[in-house]
């Protein structure tokens, strides 16, 4: 054998620790991969790789685009923010608001420790996942406002049984709630609103003995009575059954739900009396029974000191206020309008300092209003209007300078106004509107800055109009009152004025020429007062100015003509002095009420207004006369032309010379036009028809259509005719393959294609293929006709029909096309509100009125929601069903205990447009 190099032997004892080191320096690694998985490990890995199928199963949303495998080991799926581990295995997955769409994963439940699924807010569709089935531990289930549809299943009791919380509000659920979902012991909060439910609701729900929130508002449900059974829910804390179709008496077991805090059962059809039970529940906080039909009285005994809002408006309740109300000293919102309550109102009630709301109006209450209203409370909001009341209002109203509402109307209210009312700028409103009241109005109240309305009409105020008024001034209702002297020249300050009516007053002097220059004035009412001298000769700027009444005054001069400039509607002059013509402009005025009696107007009337419905316009001016003498006026003289006598055989001759020239001309254009129609449109070819139908007309009523009046639309193949069949109105709609030259292969390929599919389809959907007519160089299809018009058509045309128009043309009165050569109306809409524009100025001036600003800019946010460029981003048309039922909803009281419990519609907001309307965070429903 050959001796080995002493060199190699070294080299090769060095090569051999070398590697032998390596090998040792990388044992951990390699035991990872030689040994097998166990313990934790293998469960950590396991559950990643669902995570990740996961991610893949809703097609990587952004949202989760974190979700990656790290090379840290330290980072691992239980750092993920969407991820709960408890020692070290996934108990939670946390999906909300994410942008989701797709199905529910059927693998979720590979995730056996699972306790907790929130995917609240997302688009996810299907049934309701009973893979759920299988996640044994499961505690809280929130499927709340997704896509999900179909009923829930009878066995959801097969869901864990450990289930505390189930939500399921906010999609498409219909049909039944299952008995068993009875059966869920540790129940503690089940949320079923705002969905389609349309069946039945179980007693069952009696036996959640654990339950502490029940929320099955705004379903409809079949009329169903409220179980003795749910008396059982002795820790119920929140019950919320607003809308729900609930109907008959709520039964006297109420009174055993301990533990309830609000109550809410609003908008349904309850009848009877109110349980006396519901007032002895110590924790009760807020009581809701709005809009039902119960009757008799308020229970007299009140125990339940904790309350904090008391609505049992709109209801036929009788009786009188119980006295105990004033011993709730937490109480801030009263709602006892829209009833038939009598006697006086317990004085302890203006004592409670917590009180915020007062409503009581359209009741019989009578006697003198608590004295100490608004003085030792922060009060907003006092409504008492339409009732008996007598004596003063309440001197310390606005004492603590937060009241916002005054609404006391019709009442034999006497005195002055409060003067804490002259220094109360948070007012907006002020209503007192026939009572008695009288004396000067308190001077700080004309320049409250926050005021909008103030109607003192029908009293027996005095004092004159002062120069400045507040900014916000909107509508300003004086009329029959003593006021007196010159309507201020500063009313030109009235910048933002609407409404202005005056009338019956003691006002004197000209119309000053400032007067004309509001542009948003709407309404000028200054009849039955002592205004003398001409009518401003310029009209400054009144634009808008709808209604226009000056009768009974003391007024001279000539009618200027540049009232015929303006968009009035109604236009009183009556029992004035004016004098002259009336301007022949004042004629194209388009009005409804029209009166220029009484005054020493001369001349003729506008041929304009010589019709019936303005037959007492005129009266008592001996100078006008008309055409007409059924107005009851003068008729005006005439003197016609003298004509030579021409006999009665010449002028029978000459008519009848006439007549057949004129039937000669005609038929002669007829067969004229009958002719060129034949050339033009080929009759004189050989056509060809082939029948798929059973046909009420010939090819000659086909042919003798094809006119360009017919015409109603054309494209890259030819022109489609409306082709009428006879004097019924039946129509065809034919349509016309090229003409005067030979089809080319696609064409005929087109037409070929078009009477094989449609000449054998039989569909009540699919429009009609009759039959097809060709030549050598023509194509004829002919279908049945279906009647439809565009939305511009309905919506700008002369009748408007709301009920199919578009949202942001309803409320800006603007057409779908509207913008530039580049834009629509909806990119219109958007860069108006991208360039900080006011929405007011956006809205439609025809139905810009005070009383609806809020609800049009509700609509128009509404509208640019519904037109965002990413469909993603856009409600879907349950959402917006729901945001105008709200629209239309007048809430009672505001909810202000956790307000997140009344989660109710999902709405729009900047990152989503979507999000949560929490129901009763408004405010009480105002009187009129």
């Amino acid at each position: 054998m050959q001796q080995q190099h002493p060199f190699s032997t070294l080299k090769m004892l060095k090569i051999t620790l070398t590697f032998a080191l390596q090998l040792l320096s990388n044992v951990p690694v390699l035991l990872l991969f030689i040994l097998p998985f166990h313990g934790n490990s293998e469960s950590s890995n396991l559950e990643q790789t669902v995570l990740l199928k996961l991610k893949y199963y809703w097609s990587n949303p952004l949202s989760i685009n974190h979700w990656t495998l790290s090379s840290n080991s330290t980072s691992t799926h239980c750092t993920w923010p969407e991820i709960n581990c408890t020692d070290g295995s996934v108990t939670g997955i946390t999906l909300a608001y994410k942008n989701i769409t797709g199905t529910f994963p059927p693998f979720i439940c590979d995730l056996k420790n699972l306790t907790h699924i929130d995917f609240q807010s997302n688009y996810i569709t299907g049934t309701f996942p009973t893979v759920l089935y299988k996640c044994s531990k499961l505690q809280l289930l929130d499927l709340s406002e997704n896509n999900f549809f179909g009923s829930i299943p009878d066995d959801i009791n097969r869901l864990s049984t450990r289930l505390q919380y189930l939500h399921l509000h906010a999609n498409n659920f219909t049909g039944d709630i299952p008995a068993a979902i009875g059966q869920f012991s540790e129940l503690k909060t089940l949320h079923l609103y705002v969905n389609y439910f349309n069946g039945s609701v179980p007693p069952e729900i009696g036996d959640l003995s654990n339950l502490e929130f029940l929320r099955m508002a705004y379903n409809q449900f079949t009329p169903w009575k409220m179980p003795s059974s749910f008396g059982q829910l002795k820790k119920l804390k929140v019950m919320w059954m607003s809308q729900t179709n609930l109907v008959d008496e709520l039964p006297e077991t109420m009174a055993n739900m301990t533990a309830l805090e609000n109550l809410d059962l609003s908008n349904n059809n309850l009848t009877g009396n109110i349980p006396s039970g519901l007032f002895l529940l110590k924790n009760l906080t807020t009581l809701l029974l709005y809009k039902n039909m119960l009757s008799g009285g308020i229970p007299r005994k009140v125990e339940a000191s904790n309350f904090d809002v008391i609505d049992l408006s709109d209801n036929k309740l009788t009786g009188t206020i119980p006295d105990d109300f004033g011993k709730l000293t937490k109480l801030t919102g009263l709602a006892l309008f829209l009833n038939q309550l009598s006697g006086e109102v317990p004085p302890t009630i203006g004592r409670i300092s917590t009180l915020k709301a007062f409503k009581l109006f359209n009741n019989n209450l009578s006697g003198e209003l608590p004295p100490d209203l608004g003085r030792y409370s922060m009060l907003e909001s006092f409504e008492v209007s339409s009732n008996l009341f007598t004596g003063r209002l309440p001197e310390h109203l606005c004492a603590n300078g937060v009241l916002v509402d005054v609404v006391a109307h019709g009442n034999n209210l006497t005195g002055d106004l409060p003067n804490s009312l002259g220094n109360c700028k948070s007012l907006s409103s002020v209503r007192v509107r026939g009572n008695r009241l009288s004396g000067n109005i308190p001077t700080g109240l004309w320049t409250s800055v926050n005021l909008t309305e103030l109607m003192i009409n029908d009293n027996s105020f005095t004092g004159q109009l002062p120069d400045n008024v507040a900014t916000n001034l909107l509508k300003l209702v004086i009329s029959n009152n003593q006021f007196s002297g010159e309507i201020p020249a500063g009313i030109s300050s009235w910048r933002n004025l609407m409404v202005f009516n005056a009338s019956n007053n003691h006002f004197n002097g000209k119309i000053p020429q400032e007067l004309t220059a509001l542009p948003l004035l709407i309404t000028l009412l200054l009849d039955g007062n002592h205004l003398s001298g001409n009518f401003p000769s310029e009209i400054v700027s009144w634009r808008s100015l709808n209604n226009l009444n000056l009768s009974g005054n003391r007024l001279s001069g000539k009618i200027p003509a540049g009232i015929g400039a303006l968009p009035l509607n109604r236009l009183d002059l009556s029992g004035n002095d004016f004098s002259g013509q009336i301007p022949p402009q004042i004629g194209l005025l388009s009005l409804s009420v029209l009166n220029f009696s009484s005054n020493h107007l001369t001349g003729r009337i506008p041929v304009e207004f010589e019709k019936a419905i303005f037959g007492s316009s005129f009266l008592n001016n001996p100078g006008l006369c008309a055409s007409d003498p059924s107005l009851g006026i003068d008729v005006c003289n005439s003197r016609p032309r003298k004509l030579k006598k021409i006999s009665s055989e010449l002028l029978i001759m000459l008519t009848s010379i006439a007549a057949i020239l004129f039937v000669s001309i005609i038929l002669f254009v007829l067969f004229m036009i009958k002719n060129y129609g034949r050339r033009k449109i080929g009759l004189d070819l050989t056509w060809k028809l082939t029948q798929f139908q059973k046909l009420n007309f010939t090819e000659s009523n086909i042919l003798a259509g094809l006119i360009e009046s017919n015409v109603m639309g054309s494209g890259g193949s030819g022109k489609v005719y409306r082709v009428a069949l006879n004097d019924l109105g039946e129509c065809v709609a034919v349509k016309k393959i090229w003409n005067n030259r030979k089809l080319n292969e696609k064409l005929e390929k087109e037409f070929q294609a078009e009477v094989e599919i449609l000449g054998l389809i039989r569909h009540a959907n699919i429009v009609k293929l009759l039959c097809c007519m060709s030549s050598e160089n023509s194509k004829l299809l002919v279908y049945e006709f279906l009647e439809n018009c565009s939305l511009d058509r309905w919506l700008h045309g002369r009748k408007k029909r709301t009920d199919i128009s578009g949202i942001s043309e309803l409320v800006t009165g603007r057409e779908a096309n509207y913008g530039d050569e580049n834009t629509c109306l909806a990119e219109w809409v958007w860069r108006h509100i991208q360039e900080d524009n006011p929405i007011v100025d956006a809205l439609d001036a025809e139905i810009k009125e005070p009383c609806y600003l809020d609800e049009m800019s509700r609509i128009f946010r509404l509208g640019i929601s519904c037109t965002g460029t990413l469909p993603s981003t856009r409600p879907t048309m349950k959402q917006v069903l729901q945001i105008l039922h709200r629209c239309n909803h007048s809430l009672g009281f505001e909810q202000r205990n956790g307000g997140s419990e009344y989660a109710a519609v999902p709405l729009l907001n900047n990152s989503k447009h979507r999000s949560i309307l929490y129901y009763g965070n408004g405010s009480l429903a105002s009187s009129v």
